[in-house]
């Protein structure tokens, strides 16, 4: 089994910056593609970022050009630098990862971001 361990959430003001982590560990063969998620109240679980094992990404419009996801193989962990952050990026957020020939996915407990003033 497989487990994704977020952090860094917290509360911000509209402009703000975090730096959301998410740490695989377990019975990991070939850990792929990883991605955010998130959730606002309410609202269906949404694509945030995409990042493939060799450092190709994709990002949802709605955060193009204020987020980033990178990803350090040696260590299992996917980063999601989020500047600018405005009050619709309020959610929980989620790591997702792809893991093996069989690309059997994983999900992490979540990690809120609330941004407000």
């Amino acid at each position: 089994q497989v487990q994704l361990v977020e952090s860094g959430g917290g509360l911000v003001q509209p402009g703000g910056s975090l730096r959301l982590s998410c740490a695989a560990s377990g019975s990991i063969f070939s850990l792929r593609d990883m991605a955010w998620y998130r959730q606002a109240p309410g609202k269906q679980r949404e694509l945030v970022a995409t990042i493939t094992s060799t450092g190709i990404t994709t990002y949802a419009d709605s955060v193009k050009g204020r987020f980033t996801i990178t990803r350090d193989n040696p260590k299992n962990t996917v980063y999601l630098q989020m500047n600018s952050l405005k009050p619709d990026d309020t959610g929980d957020y989620y790591c997702n990862a792809v893991v093996g020939t069989a690309r059997r996915g994983y999900w992490g407990q979540g990690t809120p971001v609330t941004v407000s003033s």
